[in-house]
């Protein structure tokens, strides 16, 4: 099974939607754009009033001015309802900029019977370029299309219509039109950006929580497995011991007794000390990451039956880095797994450095990893190879876990090196 270091999938609007936290910002965001859309389509309105009572037609004067009339109560009640309606007006935004861009039609077909000895038509035309600027908010690009495109068209017809009585060369109308064009075709393309960017940080937003969750369950898993080593270990010992005291208060003191007691004891404390130094091993600090891989070795080694063979040849014995936890851990638990699922006898744990990337590569004699199997004790809670690989993936390393040609599983943990001084030695680029 591979992992790589790539972006997860963005997720679409409409599964960011099955994720209720993130749900709430999406109807927020597409709220905003709603409100921003009936302030535009509000300034709209006073233009399309403004036209037709400054610069007001020849013909059908009282025609023209009530449909702008109309228009503007219509902005106005949308102003008001929009608010109050919510999910509705997300739903039908789409079909209030159609209403928009015949409202605007409508006004401007009427005022062109005065073309010959009035310009509130040529005025009237030029609103044309708000209707992309509001169909641009929305985060739907093929919805947004369906708007511009008719708004280039009618433009464009408009604009024929009007050539006679203006007399306005067929240059000049193309040169108006290729600008509505280009409006249109922004529109569109920042429609398509800001449905992009919505859904990227919805997606990162939805992968921030279901690895918050992912963490609650590795620290869950993690005190559990050390309740059950302590419980298996070190405990036992001195339950143990506790026997042999209450024996000797019912008796004459032996020394094979007392010899049985110190052994549980010593046992005892060599397991707790094994256990804190796995935990958090001040050898790391102290001596390196290859010191402290051997460390763990021949405690590995004490409770199993494996054998290990550690190979740092590759691994400063200088170097201090913050992947050296990291990597770390990440031996401890490919070993345990080791120890729990391979049925191996040897071990071979290479760690290194290679292209500025720290590399650890545990490779053992077993019966081969099984992918099925693998994803089985993932769905049932046995996370942590997973929790190895989100934590490698988060530090921009990789975890890949396969089944090795020549038998056995191999494992190979990446992540990339700091430049981190230390001796003299410098990692990175300069």
């Amino acid at each position: 099974m591979a992992s790589s270091s790539s972006p997860p999938p963005r997720l679409g609007l409409a599964e960011l939607a099955e994720e209720q936290r993130i749900d709430t910002i999406l109807v927020a965001h597409a709220l905003q754009g709603i409100r921003i859309q009936v302030l535009l389509r509000l300034l709209l309105a006073i233009f399309v009033v403004l036209s037709v009572t400054v610069e007001p037609p020849i013909y059908s004067t009282t025609l023209c001015v009530a449909l702008a009339a109309a228009y503007a109560g219509w902005c106005a009640l949308g102003a008001i309802l929009a608010p109050r309606v919510g999910l509705l007006a997300i739903r039908f935004s789409w079909l209030i900029l159609l209403v928009d861009l015949c409202a605007l039609v409508a006004v401007t077909a009427v005022a062109s019977g005065s073309d010959q000895i009035s310009w509130t038509a040529d005025v009237l035309v030029t609103g044309f370029a708000i209707v992309p600027m509001i169909a641009a908010i929305s985060m739907r690009p093929l919805v947004c299309a369906a708007v511009v495109i008719p708004t280039v068209v009618v433009y464009f017809a408009a604009q024929v219509i009007a050539r006679i009585p203006n007399g306005r060369p067929w240059s000049v109308i193309a040169l108006e039109t290729l600008v509505i064009v280009v409006l249109a075709l922004g529109a569109v393309l920042l429609s398509r950006l800001q449905r992009s960017r919505v859904e990227t940080i919805g997606s990162l937003a939805a992968q921030r929580r279901r690895l918050l969750d992912d963490v609650m369950q590795i620290e869950q898993r993690e005190r559990r497995d050390l309740a059950e080593h302590l419980h298996d270990g070190a405990l036992q010992y001195v339950l143990g011991a506790r026997q042999e005291l209450a024996s000797l208060g019912e008796g004459p003191y032996d020394a094979e007794s007392i010899a049985r007691i110190d052994g549980a004891l010593r046992s005892a404390a060599q397991l707790l000390r094994s256990t804190l130094g796995e935990l958090h091993p001040a050898v790391l600090d102290q001596a390196g990451l290859a010191v402290a891989l051997a460390d763990l070795a021949r405690s590995v080694e004490q409770r199993s039956t494996l054998t290990i063979a550690v190979d740092a040849v590759g691994w400063p014995d200088d170097l201090r880095s913050p992947a050296d936890p990291l990597l770390f851990a990440t031996a401890r638990e490919l070993l345990t797994n080791v120890v729990k699922h391979a049925g191996a006898t040897r071990v071979d744990l290479t760690v290194e450095i290679d292209d500025g990337r720290g590399r650890l590569v545990v490779l053992d004699d077993g019966v081969g990893i099984d992918e099925a199997a693998l994803s089985d004790r993932v769905a049932g809670g046995h996370i942590g190879l997973a929790s190895r690989r989100v934590r490698l993936g988060g530090q921009g390393g990789s975890l890949t876990v396969r089944r090795h040609p020549d038998g056995g599983t191999v494992a190979i943990a990446e992540v990339p090196m700091s430049e981190v001084p230390m001796g003299g030695l410098h990692l990175g680029h300069e």
